[in-house]
């Protein structure tokens, strides 16, 4: 367990970087979200639920502080520093990795979006090999699991390039624009990366 002394923690790789994310976000995370309807919508996860809905800004920070307290979640929003050094970071998505389990499993699963008007200049690949080194590194998890849906060709791409194994498919496993979709089962351990996702992954570019 790694408790406060390891949470929050921000990590960062050139004008790339990961934080906690809080509750004065609410007006930007929304904008960037709102900006983005269309582009997430296929992807988007819905409540099973009859006439169910999804949380509130507020109440899915609330949740996903609490996971983080209870060693069970890392919740980060994904930043870009794009003005220089005087100019606060934007965000520019979101990484979560979740369902942390300890004991003889060790393992988490991870998921991410990314603003469209930023995709596919690295910035997904770059907040996922950060996320990814510090839970082996530092946390000792073993095991990090990407589920994507087999149409979503953006996340796809990112996976890829970060040479995550794919395992197979998952059937209805989540429950995605109001249905139960199929998803691909993608991961890595850390006998994968001896010398670091990130090193890696840079090494590539």
């Amino acid at each position: 367990m790694w408790g406060s002394a390891i949470w929050p923690v921000t990590l960062e790789c050139g004008d790339v970087g990961l934080r906690p994310i809080r509750y004065r976000d609410r007006r930007e995370w929304t904008d960037l979200r709102m900006r983005n309807a269309t582009w997430m919508a296929p992807w988007e996860a819905s409540n099973p639920l009859p006439g169910g809905e999804l949380p509130s800004y507020a109440a899915m920070v609330r949740s996903l502080n609490q996971q983080a307290r209870q060693d069970a979640a890392l919740p980060f929003v994904i930043t870009e520093r794009r003005g220089g050094l005087r100019t606060p970071p934007a965000i520019t998505g979101q990484l979560t990795v979740s369902t942390i389990v300890w004991g003889s499993a060790r393992m988490a699963t991870l998921g991410y979006w990314v603003d469209e008007a930023r995709a596919g200049r690295g910035i997904a690949p770059t907040a996922v090999a950060m996320a990814t080194d510090h839970c082996f590194r530092v946390l000792g998890l073993h095991r990090m699991e990407i589920n994507i849906r087999p149409e979503n060709a953006a996340s796809l791409r990112v996976v890829e390039k970060l040479g995550f194994r794919d395992e197979g498919l998952r059937e209805r496993y989540l429950h995605i624009g109001g249905r139960w979709t199929d998803h691909r089962s993608f991961a890595l351990t850390t006998e994968d990366v001896p010398e670091g996702l990130l090193n890696r992954w840079l090494a590539r570019r």
